[in-house]
């Protein structure tokens, strides 16, 4: 029997997992390595088998073959996981254009890694050095009894293990039969285990488990009378059991002393491109710092990271958790958003319009806004390209708002305007960014990194564009009647995170705290409001919807108006999350409280919401819910 080439398998396949996870997570829980080993034992018996079944000389090529593929895997995944921070799924092949459309970031990823990928290729390098020690003959029917044997022992190991564990959020269990989690299933299976349920659950479909939870509201308030819901009259029967009876089960948000708030202003609606609040400051971006704390002040808001910016933009103008594998759905412009932003204003009499200073056929963007209710769409090589520059990379948000007020300014009926900027775009340096090189001068004298320097750069031309547009309003008596939401897509992921905590006034996380955003929603005439309750972009555009009085119903968006008397929740890729009363890292199971009386049951409770709300989202888009549901 051939015990070598199994024991060079099994040994390179643990050994590709512990080096993706000690530098993609920089954490290994015991009971991970465990989950991993027992998987890895069944891949290396599938492996040897499979090369041991032909002549030596096909086996011997099979052996490199299938190690070459495993290297470009596990590379994938990292650089992927490097380049995004997101975690790489099958999913993600029909989002291929996105990274292809930024070759020269990739490869700038690739290089910087290249380290990483050559650990990658240490099993190929041994196997060329020790091949004759390694025997690739035709195994006999004993042999292929005893890997047989092997593979079935492995499985039976590995499902056992899965069942005497605890069945908690994070567990085997959990993973395996109740969530679908891409994150943590490769950081706690390891990438083969994950690619398994992947593909499984792509051919065979997969449907969460919901469960049952309470919802707490915060009911120490000054308000002088009882709110009803924002509900409406809805028959949840289409036949999708799941959705209907999570929906019926919902409670929804209730409305507050700011519904109506903005009724029949004009709303500018900006989801700006690696906006952060480590960019903001009095002294380079006055006009965002003013904004912000002249508005309404959210002190604990969150843009959660999924995807890099369509699954920002996804998020902040659906109020649904982004998933890969819904995304692209929404991008084809094949599913029905009755709560789309510019659908909800122009059914309550406004004109919409939406903007972008890049390429309008880049990830569709020209298709799926029109599900969004945008029938005036203008951006590079649509409209835009003879207005502003569109060759330099990246473009101007300041020639954008210059070149496009005119056109909503002057409308007969309120106007609802949508940007998508892109002027934060990543590199970040005084060479390859052209908005960051407009800027050096004004960061000269900083004190920072180039890369802080360069990021702080790409904010102020997002500042100067904000302040065009205030001024123009201004000028057109449009301002007093005009509301101002911004929010980013994501933070600015392509900062190290040193660099990160060198413009941060408090060390930061990755995971969480690098998250940690502003969100403006300000008028002219309002006085400052402080909001301390946790929110994150989900949450933008039922906020939105209640401040200007439109009619929706609540259980149909996951995000929750922040502010109603819902708790707040910010949920993170791996089902991390963060309330008014703790953070809890999905990882490793931890819980850290922030006030002292936490009721029983609190974390499985919360965890059970955010599993839930992740899970519907995925379900309302890949079933076409909201069709069914409107008869559309």
């Amino acid at each position: 029997m051939k015990l070598k080439k199994y024991l060079y398998i099994l040994l390179s396949l643990l050994y590709l997992d512990l080096i993706f996870n000690l530098f993609a997570y920089d954490t290994y829980l015991r009971s991970s390595l465990f989950n991993i080993i027992l998987f890895d034992m069944i891949n290396a018996g599938i492996i040897t088998l499979i090369t041991s079944l032909f002549s030596a000389k096909v086996n011997k090529i099979l052996t490199y073959v299938i190690s070459g593929l495993l290297w470009f895997w596990y590379g994938l995944h990292y650089i992927f996981y490097t380049f995004l921070l997101t975690p790489f799924s099958i999913a993600l092949f029909r989002q291929s254009d996105q990274p292809l459309q930024f070759g020269g970031e990739i490869i700038r990823a690739i290089v910087s890694n290249l380290h990483i990928l050559l650990l990658f290729f240490i099993p190929i390098l041994l196997l060329i050095i020790f091949k004759e020690k390694i025997k690739f003959d035709k195994v006999n029917f004993k042999d292929i009894l005893i890997y047989l044997g092997i593979i079935i022992v492995s499985i039976g190991l590995f499902i056992g293990n899965i069942f005497i564990q605890d069945k908690s959020t994070g567990s085997i269990y959990n993973l395996y039969y109740e969530t679908n989690n891409v994150s943590l299933n490769i950081e706690r299976l390891g990438v083969m285990s994950a690619t398994y349920l992947d593909i499984k659950r792509i051919i065979f479909g997969f449907n969460e488990k919901i469960k049952a939870v309470n919802y707490e509201e915060d009911n120490d308030n000054d308000d002088l009378f009882e709110y009803d819901y924002n509900l409406s009259e809805l028959d949840f029967n289409t036949g999708n059991s799941i959705i209907d009876n999570y929906m019926k089960n919902e409670s929804g948000s209730k409305k507050n002393k700011y519904t109506g708030m903005f009724k029949d202003k004009n709303l500018i609606f900006i989801v700006a491109e690696s906006f952060s609040e480590l960019g903001v400051s009095e002294k380079y971006t006055p006009t965002l710092y003013k904004l912000i704390h002249e508005g309404f002040y959210f002190e604990n808001f969150y843009t959660s990271n999924n995807l890099s910016t369509i699954g920002g933009e996804f998020q902040a103008l659906t109020g649904l958790y982004a998933d890969n594998s819904i995304l692209s759905d929404w991008r084809n412009g094949v599913r029905f958003f009755p709560y789309g932003l510019g659908t909800m204003f122009k059914q309550n009499g406004y004109n919409t319009y939406a903007f972008h200073d890049h390429s309008g056929y880049f990830q569709d963007r020209y298709v799926y806004l029109k599900t969004q209710g945008f029938d005036n769409f203008k951006a590079c090589y649509m409209g835009l390209e003879n207005l502003i520059n569109c060759e330099q990379w990246p473009q101007s948000d300041v020639e954008m708002m210059e070149a496009t007020v005119g056109d909503y300014i002057d409308s007969d009926k309120p106007f609802m305007t949508y940007y998508m900027t892109v002027s934060g775009h990543m590199h970040y340096d005084f060479s390859g960014n052209s908005i960051a090189a407009k800027n050096r001068n004004l960061v000269k004298d900083s004190g920072y990194s180039e890369e802080a320097s360069a990021y702080i750069a790409t904010q102020i031309e997002l500042d100067k564009a904000v302040e065009v547009l205030l001024n123009k309003l201004e000028e057109n008596n449009k301002l007093d009647d005009t509301v101002i939401v911004l929010l980013a897509d994501h933070y600015p992921y392509d900062l190290p995170l040193n660099v990160i905590n060198e413009l941060s006034s408090y060390e930061r996380d990755q995971l969480i705290e690098a998250n940690s955003n502003n969100l403006i929603i300000y008028n002219n005439k309002m006085k400052s409001i402080d909001v301390s309750k946790v929110g994150m972009s989900i949450d933008v555009l039922p906020t939105v919807l209640n401040l200007f009085g439109i009619d929706y119903d609540s259980r149909l968006i996951m995000g929750k108006d922040i502010l109603s008397t819902n708790e707040g929740i910010a949920i993170f890729k791996d089902k991390s999350w963060v309330t008014d009363k703790g953070v809890y890292y999905a990882s490793t199971g931890r819980f850290v409280s922030s006030t002292e009386a936490i009721p029983d049951g609190y974390v499985d409770n919360i965890n059970n919401i955010v599993n839930n709300r992740v899970a519907i989202s995925r379900m309302i888009v890949s079933n076409d819910y909201y069709r069914k549901l409107f008869n559309k």
